[in-house]
């Protein structure tokens, strides 16, 4: 292989850029990207970055160990893909051909047009989202966010912890019983609450009130009514797979790979939030929108690639943290189909506890609110092809 490009200058593309070197690749590598930034970490900008803890240089992810020797086409991305032949068109007009292609371009924040361009209505995806957001947390302002996500749910934290006033409007009766079930997201709600944040949960927007191109309340379904300074929209993201339409991938939405990030066309992988893998335990593909899912799946992709013969490797279980209100919330696995329960440790109405996830007797997910030891013990447990015992409570309910 001569020449290598990976479209998409994010943690994902980064990841696989290493990989490849490591790896032994030794030819060109190409790495295009739609923003005009080097690669940075994404999930500090709802957290630090918003509340001005660190800068924008602190986000930087390359480091003086990597010695890539890539070409960086930034700050206009791809618009095209000719799968068959391997060929990438530039916005710009640039046509890169490639032997090898690792698709690594992510995901946007979804939308709700009827809400699109007014000018105090923010998403939180990009570092330019944050930097237009951060600027709108004054105190005693009142923020609305619609979508009980982990984004919204991060920058509700922040909001308040700045002395605005929060309200966190979700169509779904409990916040984020998707990822964490129901009993769990309760407890979650309950954390929200108790640090001053109003959830209006089986809620659905039916009009807004505007002023001179500003949002100034919205009315819910069933007559209640939000007044708003700022309206934030955390409603999930939809895979950045547009510019692929036509190229002879499969897509579905994400586009659909095996359980080593091969798509349908030889020679071409994808890793990171675009990417739907197949998921051999669960018999679906799936999309891993985490940063760990970013970071480690992009050298079995790369490898896959180098490799048409590389033995399929498993991908270690989903993981994701958040930091709401001063709370570390850790959960790895998948609680998709539980059927058991269990708090190990801790006690949630304190949120300093662990909580595991079983099917039968198998342990498929663990959930840790300020338990990061604990925590790491399941964690590994749950990688483990042989789970024979859970991990010892010796000091599990200690904070640490």
């Amino acid at each position: 292989m001569e020449t290598l490009a990976i479209v998409g200058a994010s943690l994902a593309g980064l990841s696989a850029a290493r990989a490849a070197r490591a790896q032994g690749f030794t030819g060109r590598l190409v790495v295009i990207g739609d923003e005009p930034h080097r690669p940075y970490d994404r999930p500090p900008l709802s957290k630090d970055f918003l509340l001005g803890a660190i800068t924008a240089e602190d986000l930087y992810l390359e480091s003086e160990a990597d010695e890539l020797q890539a070409e960086w086409l930034l700050g206009g991305g791809a618009v095209s893909l000719d799968a068959e032949s391997h060929s990438i068109r530039l916005k710009d007009g640039q046509v890169i051909q490639a032997d090898g292609i690792v698709i690594a371009t992510g995901a946007r924040a979804r939308q709700l047009p009827a809400l699109a361009g007014l000018s105090n209505v923010f998403s939180l995806r990009t570092l330019a989202d944050a930097q237009a957001l951060a600027p709108e947390l004054l105190p005693g302002s009142r923020m609305a966010v619609v979508g009980a996500g982990f984004v919204g749910a991060e920058v509700a934290s922040a909001a308040v912890s700045r002395g605005m006033e929060v309200t966190m409007i979700d169509t779904k009766p409990v916040p984020f019983a998707g990822q964490l079930g129901a009993e769990m997201g309760a407890v979650v709600a309950k954390l929200h609450a108790a640090n001053g944040v109003e959830l209006i949960s089986s809620a659905t927007i039916e009009d807004f009130y505007s002023c001179e191109g500003n949002v100034s309340g919205l009315r819910l379904a069933g007559g209640g009514y939000v007044a708003a300074d700022v309206v934030v929209i955390g409603i999930g993201a939809e895979p950045n797979t547009d510019w692929l339409s036509g190229s002879g991938l499969e897509l579905n939405p994400g586009i659909v790979c095996d359980a080593m990030g091969r798509t349908n066309i030889p020679g071409i992988v994808a890793v990171g939030d675009c990417a739907a893998w197949f998921d051999p335990a669960a018999g679906f593909h799936r999309r891993v929108e985490h940063w760990t899912g970013a970071l480690e799946r992009a050298a079995l992709a790369v490898r896959a690639l180098l490799d048409s013969d590389a033995p399929e490797q498993p991908a270690k279980p989903a993981y994701f943290w958040s930091d709401q209100h001063g709370v570390k919330i850790q959960f790895a696995g998948h609680s998709a189909g539980y059927d058991r329960l269990e708090v190990e440790a801790g006690d949630p109405q304190e949120h300093s506890f662990l909580a595991v996830y079983y099917r039968g007797d198998e342990p498929v997910a663990v959930l840790g609110m300020n338990q990061p030891r604990l925590f790491t013990k399941w964690r590994r447990s749950l990688a483990s092809p042989a789970r024979t015992e859970a991990p010892a409570l010796v000091g599990a309910g200690a904070v640490s």
